[in-house]
């Protein structure tokens, strides 16, 4: 007979009834997320929750059966069920345009979130929701409180956020928060569909020839075994082939996991890193694919956010950490050091040699005409535009690279058997 015993601390809550008179009480819950929960079930709506001096009381103990028992789940476990995920893009918009629907229909801010946690916000739990409201009701601004959960709200949606509180224009600025994270979706949906079909073909390359290594090709070597007649060059290469395939597969294993093991860590390195997406931004046929979507991500981002009220030092750190390649990371950097110094966007930016002449260019006009904001997503605009043709362009070009190189490689496959099938013949007669 196994026993289980819990503490149960001690919670002393000020909460307001739905007429605003305040009420004040003790409640014996296990944690403050029950204590929380269980002032909402009794109707009231909860201004501070703190745990009570000196209370923690020993509660019911439950007892596990003499045959199976009962277990407690280990500590780490539960942190791994309860570790919150990244969303989506397209749960983020979802769930700020829910809010900015709510606020609209002239709910408090209160009463909006108190909703939220309610909605089925398509991939965000609920609990995010609850944490918000809590935070809000204890008098924390939404932003603050989405600064208190960074892998959910980044800090372009606090900053956007904190901008819209302090303009009285949260409701816009939650919808513009929402528009920009479905962009962002939709050109990371269109690179998924455009790599789909190449991905799909050379799976299917790499099953065919890897069953014909294996399977097929001993069968017809048995057969030139047995024969006393001079293989072709060819035909002995492939015999090599798929006798390393078959005898050998491990130790190809093992350097295949090898060779990705090594890459992936000298990748995770900084220098490496930087060597990488130097090489992705200009390798042929995709790299053009890569600077069109980095150059668009930037404009994008750093125009919602100073188009929103966020100060240009702050709106450049947030682009610096959103962007992914760590060159750009770098030119943005030094662009923000250049900017601490009084210096123009532009400038610097032009100094890194990293972002097109167009870029900068319109830039230019935009400081000189006080439309920065209107410059970087016009510019925007017309990267995603241009991404578009180029996924297509990129597809188009990969997709016939693929089933050539197949092609050849089964055409060799072909030639080394037959060859040798005919020599075979022509020795017998």
């Amino acid at each position: 007979m196994i026993e289980i015993s819990q503490r149960m601390a001690q919670f002393s809550y000020r909460a307001r009834r739905k007429d605003g008179q305040v009420v004040q009480g003790v409640i014996d819950v296990s944690d403050r997320a029950a204590a929380l929960a269980q002032v909402e079930r009794m109707g009231l709506f909860p201004v501070a929750v703190e745990i009570a001096r000196g209370g923690a009381a020993l509660v019911a103990r439950e007892e596990g059966s003499a045959s199976g028992g009962s277990s407690l789940l280990p500590v780490a476990l539960k942190q791994l069920l309860n570790k919150q995920r990244k969303p989506k893009l397209q749960e983020l918009a979802t769930f700020m345009r829910q809010m900015a629907n709510l606020l609209h229909a002239g709910m408090p801010l209160t009463a909006a979130l108190n909703s939220m946690s309610g909605l089925d916000s398509r991939g965000i739990p609920k609990s995010v929701s609850v944490r918000l409201k809590q935070e809000v009701m204890e008098g924390r601004s939404l932003s603050g409180a989405m600064a208190l959960q960074p892998i959910v709200f980044t800090g372009l949606c606090v900053n956007m956020v904190q901008a819209g509180e302090q303009s009285g224009a949260l409701e816009n600025v939650l919808r513009r928060l929402a528009s920009h994270f479905e962009r962002f979706a939709e050109v990371q949906s269109k690179f998924i569909s455009a790599l789909i079909y190449p991905a799909m073909v050379m799976a299917v390359g790499v099953i065919i020839i890897i069953v014909f290594m294996t399977v097929m090709l001993p069968k017809f070597l048995e057969i030139f075994s047995g024969m006393d007649a001079e293989l072709p060059p060819a035909t002995k290469f492939l015999m090599d082939i798929s006798n390393l395939f078959t005898g050998y597969w491990w130790l190809l294993a093992a350097i295949v996991v090898s060779i990705v093991t090594v890459f992936k860590r000298y990748q995770s390195s900084e220098r490496g890193r930087r060597v990488v997406d130097r090489w992705k931004m200009r390798a042929p046929i995709v790299g053009k694919v890569v600077r069109l979507n980095m150059f668009g991500q930037f404009c994008r981002t750093l125009g919602t956010l100073l188009q929103n009220g966020v100060p240009v030092l702050t709106a450049l750190k947030i682009t610096e950490d959103i962007m992914p390649n760590a060159v750009i990371k770098d030119a943005l950097s030094v662009t923000r050091d250049a900017v601490t110094d009084g210096k123009s966007i532009g400038e610097p930016l032009a100094r890194s040699r990293v972002f097109p002449q167009l870029m900068i260019d319109l830039l230019k006009i935009g400081e000189e005409t006080g439309d920065v904001p209107g410059a970087l997503n016009n510019l925007a605009d017309t990267y995603e535009s241009d991404l578009e043709i180029g996924l297509r362009v990129m597809t188009n070009l990969i997709e016939p690279l693929m089933i050539i190189v197949i092609a050849m490689f089964v055409g060799f496959l072909m030639y080394a058997v037959l060859s040798a099938m005919f020599g075979m013949i022509n020795s017998i007669t």
